[in-house]
């Protein structure tokens, strides 16, 4: 899952993480005192211990709404039937102004004490999954491990963020600020983020959000600080065709794909940061003996540099012109030239929320005084969004483990011990956030 240089220890440790990928993820230095002494106050707070002790009694139902979540499909550009449910939940949870706006995203607002119209902490989880419609989707249960596609990947963070709602109401708590509860549509492969993009630049808090989470990734030990930027392209190749045989030697769109994807792995690129590229989907032509009248490659491209993804960008795009030139000089076009069309299918930002700062620092403070000394990491996720726009946003984790994410044996852990203490860091570092001191 989950860049830039900083002042100080705190600064050093970003400039570390912009130099790694996600497996050399960096473990965070000592937060400032004040942070520390922030993160004490609120656990030493009767409201904070109540709500705590609600998420233990609350175990069991959130292992039974992962399930439930779960097995209302949600695929891509699909979810609204798991929209309306989570919105009822969302509604029997206690949140105020529920709704489904014109994306397809679940809002639910749990207002602060301080006058309404001001800022808003978001939380958020998303609806999609990657599996397409008609999935079989059964959970199966073995000890406390959870497997079914997508039972991790978003419904334990759908569940664990209305968890937090309920902790929250059970024990009365107050916050300063309102914080504004999503669940989210098109996190997903090609949905490109569209529900936080909406919710960030559409939506009716559109310049209200003072802070974002997002909750997804299952492990114990850190947060997302960084945002894996990508940029996903479908390109057309097409040209006359004919027969493989008797109109051999005219121009071949598969030439210049191939020219194209060959291309593509000849392009250097950096280890630090961390960029990548995937030849990912072909398809096209008609028989095998016929030259294909069109083909198409679908290519995706990441990096945790905004500067090093253009870079590659303008690269590839480059070859791409090069290799239908290519196969235009090689034969014949007298009955038609190769072209290519380029339709970009995926833009996210790359970006950061620096260790310095304050939100950051509260997170880090939280994980240490659970005896933890967090990793800090950099993915993609609907986090990208905010931290494009300056936003200060990071992504927690849903669960303690689980593994297979985007397979069909995907699957989560919701022992308790270790759910319980992924959560109180939720709780605590949203406190936090939302004002509490």
């Amino acid at each position: 899952m989950i860049g830039r240089k900083g002042a100080g220890a705190l600064g050093l440790a970003l400039a570390a993480l912009l130099s790694a990928g996600p497996a050399m993820a960096q473990t965070a230095t000592p937060t400032v005192p004040a942070d520390a002494a922030t993160i004490r106050s609120i656990r030493a707070q009767p409201a904070y211990r109540a709500a705590v002790a609600a998420l233990e009694r609350e175990h069991d139902e959130w292992v039974e709404t992962i399930v439930r979540l779960t097995e209302i499909p949600a695929p891509p550009f699909k979810e609204s039937r798991r929209a309306q449910a989570y919105a009822g939940m969302f509604r029997a949870a206690g949140l105020t102004d529920v709704e489904i706006d014109d994306a397809g995203n679940v809002l639910g607002l749990r207002r602060g004490t301080a006058a309404p119209g001001g800022k808003v902490v978001i939380m958020a989880a998303h609806l999609d999954t990657v599996f397409p419609e008609g999935t079989p989707i059964k959970v199966r249960r073995e000890g406390t491990r959870l497997h079914a596609p997508g039972v991790g990947d978003d419904s334990t963070g759908l569940a664990t963020q209305l968890s937090l709602i309920k902790a929250m109401a059970a024990a009365r708590v107050a916050t300063p600020m309102d914080i504004l509860f999503v669940g989210d549509v098109g996190e997903e492969g090609l949905g490109d983020l569209r529900g936080v993009r909406h919710l960030f630049g559409k939506g009716k808090y559109k310049g209200r959000a003072a802070a974002f989470f997002s909750l997804d990734g299952a492990a114990e030990d850190g947060f997302t600080i960084g945002g894996v930027g990508s940029k996903r392209y479908r390109l057309t190749f097409t040209g006359p065709g004919g027969h493989s045989y008797g109109a051999f030697g005219l121009v071949n769109p598969m030439g210049a794909l191939a020219g194209a994807i060959t291309g593509l792995y000849g392009i250097p690129v950096p280890a630090n940061p961390k960029t990548t590229y995937s030849g990912s989907v072909v398809s096209g032509g008609t028989s095998v003996n016929a030259i294909p009248r069109e083909v198409t490659l679908e290519v995706d491209m990441r990096s945790e540099s905004a500067t090093e993804l253009a870079r590659l960008e303008r690269n590839f795009i480059a070859i791409v012109d090069r290799s239908v030139a290519a196969e235009n000089a090689a034969r014949s076009v007298k009955e038609g030239a190769v072209k290519v069309e380029k339709t970009s299918v995926g833009d996210r930002p790359a970006g950061a929320t620096p260790a310095k700062a304050p939100l950051v620092r509260l997170a880090v403070a939280a994980y240490q005084a659970e005896g933890i000394s967090p990793k800090l990491t950099a993915s993609s996720t609907d986090s990208n969004v905010p931290m494009g726009l300056s936003i200060p946003a990071i992504t927690i984790s849903r669960a303690a483990a689980g593994d297979r994410g985007h397979s069909t044996d995907e699957w989560i852990d919701t022992e308790r011990t270790a759910s319980q203490k992924v959560k109180r860091l939720n709780l605590l570092i949203l406190l936090a956030a939302a004002g509490m001191r």
